[in-house]
């Protein structure tokens, strides 16, 4: 099986402008992107990066397309003749053992859905089917499936679900993080606060200023 990761490393992670300036979300997308590859490397899988611009990523191989995401996927799954994986770069809480669960699930398609309703994860086997990443994906994924009367698997898991897009997603990543990603928000200074409600994340800019991320 081949597992192809897409990542644009060009201006990532805009909707966390409001905690991390630019070169941070770009730092912390490579991060999360580690944590992705390093978790499908340990199922004995070396994944594929697919990239706009060519990147070197260890532990991976690099695929350049610069066409949109949709297209650039849909190019991978034309030109194999083997199952594809398409994992997300932002699920920085995957394990080898969900990975493992993914790609060994049942069923000609299988979908991994997002908690916004976008498909995070993804194994195909059936020749006719095709991705089209806008809006709730997952929903037309469902949808294409059908169409091309592929098996459909959904396949449910918390650790695929969560994609880091927000600043309220940071949250998720200090309560079940286990990698790279949770040690390097943490050594940028964001903590979670916990009190008799929901926890919260801080971030301490200068020893004595803790801003609030999320409340």
């Amino acid at each position: 099986m081949r597992v192809v990761v897409p990542f644009d490393p060009r201006d990532p992670k805009t909707r966390l402008d409001a905690v991390l300036g630019e070169s941070e979300r770009g730092e912390f997308a490579r991060v999360m992107l580690a944590d992705v590859v390093e978790a499908i490397r340990s199922t004995d899988t070396t994944p594929e990066v697919l990239t706009p611009t060519h990147i070197e990523v260890s532990g991976a191989t690099t695929l350049v397309d610069d066409r949109p995401l949709s297209r650039a996927v849909n190019a991978v799954l034309n030109a194999s003749a083997e199952p594809v994986a398409v994992v997300m770069a932002d699920l920085p809480m995957l394990t080898p053992a969900a990975c493992s669960r993914l790609f060994e699930a049942s069923g000609e398609v299988v979908l991994a859905r997002g908690t916004g309703g976008g498909t995070n994860a993804l194994v195909n086997r059936h020749p006719d089917f095709r991705v089209d990443y806008h809006g709730a994906s997952y929903l037309d994924h469902l949808d294409i499936a059908e169409r091309c009367g592929a098996s459909v698997t959904r396949f449910d898991s918390y650790l695929f679900g969560v994609d880091v897009d927000e600043p309220d997603d940071l949250q998720e990543v200090l309560l079940h993080g286990r990698g790279r990603s949770d040690e390097w928000l943490r050594d940028a200074g964001f903590r979670l606060e916990t009190g008799d409600g929901r926890a919260t994340v801080k971030r301490r800019r200068e020893p004595d200023d803790m801003t609030t991320v999320r409340t």
